[in-house]
């Protein structure tokens, strides 16, 4: 009887101890309701801190978890319900709130079977419902990252051979449905014939293992229209089951096509829609490596007055241009052929197994095409014409860069000989520097980047009749050197570099070394430096990243570097100048622009662009002494520049006359500069910075004062 006692007593409250559960009694008849010690622990309350009424409960019971409560217990009473059974709130001593399973049901009756007394339990379920609001929000995330990823699930299920898809996956297929179950060979019927098999075969790769199998592949739904997929497949094991194969699938169409449109891009010309520099060397250098028995013919197209074009009717023209010219030359070419544009007004076919006869008949086409191309309702007036050289390829060991070089040698044979016409490469007759060809001089460029005989030269610009010292600004030149020492000018590398696509490699390996070497100087205030951009340079939609990160590992403030870009630079993209001098002002870089007044289009890029300087044409300045036309343009030319706030520079002052004329004219009021003599950029630094000045080999004059 005692063993009874006990666990009718001591024995039962431990269990409940133990089990973490809050006991609730209550008496129907006299509406007093027990709450077990543990109970109240439960809620942060000492035993008998809380006052054991019958409503305590629904007192510390959240509002919005009452009415359901209360329900439970009615209808269980009620004899709808075996028993009690619901979540709910209470609130905690401290004021949180403790979610509690609340379970119990009727415990005694009377006579006429009328509940009596309720009894249950309450466990804390606080810990399992963060769980399930953390998984409910980890669901929600998933299925937002499916809806905008666009991703469908679908499973099959091997040992029924049952398959469902949902509704993003019904949707991808094009399928009108209102239930995830869809016949199991429903999705091999949508399958593009020339991917099923394989397709087929990746579905079932997976299968007893653990691996995710993706897999790409096109349907066509039953409109007709067919559409790129991407797979990803796994095996999914059951106890008791032959398993299930669950995927997802995305539609990845536009993926595909711009994909597709970047692969064009990278290969094409953006303009013209010809091969561009890059792919047509690669695809010259397979067909020399399998020339036969008849030889490679490769053309060189230079258009002969475009930019007088440009100058008379505006870059927008010349594009209408350069896209007539280019479906020209195209309708021109057998199938075999293929054409590109080098960049500007350049071309270059290749024509496999042509002989003499077909490249002079091909030739003679292409003439005619650029001859008749269309420029635009604007331009009635003017005509383009085309040099074209042509050399033969028969060694399968020749180098892309001697087949183009040989070719460009024809090319100016042809402009030698009148242009509108076409010329066939002669060893004999070949163009070159030195005894260097074309070919020769890009390769000998590339070395010298690399092998220091590609010096640095500077060009103090100095204000008119002040001291240098009050400006400091220098533009920097590049000179290579040749055979012997001697060095070779701009004027005779830099055509080469353009020609062949190295200017923009030229252009950084100038920036890049002036600001390594002279960061220090530029920082401290002694010197800042300006640089001369090719076209080349100013399309490359990767410049700013290369300048920002120089100008940030060099340590030298944007606001001492410059940069010039000429109008003929200008005009082959006038879009990336544009855009261009808007990144540069950003940044509070200097911009010139340069050659000023060469052209028919300069003062509309001066309207265009926002500059800080513009260099006056060297051909007003050379003869400024003698000529009043010469005199009368510099002066309109530095009044437009003074009432827009930008300095003016004046090159090829190569007598003291000159720029005595200059000072005198009171050129823009003190905005005036003009270019001093080239000279080693490190001896212009060093004297700027008080530093020895380093012996160098003395340059040849190209233009200072005499």
């Amino acid at each position: 009887m005692a063993d009874g006692n006990k666990r009718n007593g001591k024995f039962w409250a431990l269990a409940l101890d133990r089990a973490q559960l809050g006991l609730w009694d209550w008496n129907l008849a006299t509406g007093d309701c027990y709450y077990s010690p543990t109970w109240s622990r439960m809620l942060g309350y000492a035993e008998g801190e809380l006052a054991n009424t019958s409503d305590l409960w629904l007192k510390l019971t959240h509002p919005d978890d009452r009415e359901r409560a209360q329900q439970s217990g009615d209808r269980h009473i009620a004899g709808l319900t075996p028993s009690i059974e619901t979540e709910l709130r209470l609130k905690h001593k401290d004021g949180h709130w403790v979610w509690v399973l609340d379970r119990g049901g009727i415990v005694e009756r009377d006579a006429g079977g009328r509940p009596l007394r309720l009894m249950g339990v309450q466990t804390d379920i606080t810990r399992q419902k963060e769980a399930e609001t953390a998984l409910d929000e980890v669901n929600v995330r998933f299925r937002l990252a499916l809806a905008a990823s666009g991703t469908g699930i679908w499973h099959h299920d091997i040992g029924t051979n049952k398959s469902y898809w949902d509704a993003r996956t019904r949707e991808i297929f094009g399928l009108v449905s209102d239930t995830d179950e869809v016949r199991a060979d429903l999705w091999h019927t949508y399958l593009h014939p020339d991917d099923k098999e394989a397709t087929e075969r990746a579905h079932w790769q997976p299968l007893g293992t653990n691996s995710v199998i993706a897999s790409q592949y096109r349907i066509v739904r039953r409109d007709g229209v067919v559409r790129h997929v991407e797979s990803l497949v796994r095996f999914i094991a059951a106890a008791g089951s032959a398993g299930q194969i669950l995927g997802t699938v995305r539609d990845i169409t536009d993926e595909k096509k711009r994909a597709e449109e970047l692969a064009h891009a990278a290969h094409h010309d953006a303009l013209t829609g010809l091969l561009n520099r890059s792919a047509f060397d690669r695809l010259l250098a397979e067909n020399i490596g399998t020339v036969g028995r008849l030889p490679l013919a490769v053309f060189y197209v230079d258009l002969d007055y475009f930019k007088a074009l440009n100058d008379y009717a505006g870059h927008a023209a010349g594009d209408v241009a350069l896209k007539s010219v280019a479906a020209g030359i195209r309708a021109s070419l057998p199938p075999s052929a293929h054409a590109a544009r080098l960049g500007g007004d350049e071309f270059a076919l290749l024509v496999p197994n042509c002989d003499d006869a077909c490249a002079q008949r091909l030739a003679r086409a292409v003439l005619a095409a650029v001859r008749d191309a269309d420029l635009g309702p604007a331009v009635t007036s003017r005509r383009l014409a085309a040099s074209i050289g042509i050399t033969f390829v028969r060694d399968p060991k020749m180098t892309v860069a001697d087949a183009l070089a040989c070719a460009d040698d024809a090319c100016y044979a042809a402009k030698a000989g009148g242009r509108d016409r076409f010329a066939v490469f002669a060893a004999e007759t070949a163009s070159g520097v030195g005894g260097l060809n074309a070919a020769r001089l890009a390769a000998k460029l590339v070395d010298a980047m690399e092998d220091g005989k590609l010096k640095l030269f500077g060009q103090e610009i100095h204000r008119l009749g002040r001291p240098w010292e009050e400006s400091r600004h220098v533009e920097v030149l590049a000179r290579l050197e040749g055979r012997n020492g001697k060095l070779i000018p701009p004027g005779e590398f830099i055509p080469v570099a353009e020609r062949f696509g190295l200017a923009a490699r030229l252009d950084r390996w100038i920036i890049r070394t002036a600001l390594s070497r002279h960061g220090e100087a530029m920082l401290s205030g002694a010197i800042s430096l300006g640089f001369n951009l090719s076209a080349q340079t100013l399309s490359d939609p990767q410049l700013w990243g290369f300048v920002d990160a120089a100008i940030a590992e060099s340590g030298a403030p944007p606001s001492a570097v410059g940069f010039e870009i000429t109008e003929t630079a200008a005009v082959t993209n006038f879009d990336a100048a544009e855009e261009f001098v808007r990144k540069a002002r950003l940044r509070h870089c200097r911009v010139s622009l340069d050659d000023f007044g060469a052209g028919m289009s300069s003062f509309e890029y001066l309207r265009r662009f926002p500059i800080d300087a513009i260099k006056i044409d060297g051909s007003f300045v050379e003869h400024i002494a003698d000529s009043r036309f010469d005199r009368e343009i510099v002066s309109a030319i530095t009044g437009i520049a003074r009432s827009m706030g930008c300095a003016v520079v004046a090159e090829k002052i190569e007598e003291k006359s000159a720029l005595e004329i200059l000072i005198g004219m009171g050129v823009a009021h003190g905005q005036g500069y003009f270019l001093h003599r080239p000279e080693p950029l490190e001896a212009i630094v060093a004297r700027a910075t008080g530093q020895p000045v380093p012996l160098e080999r003395p340059l040849f004059r190209l233009s200072g004062i005499k």
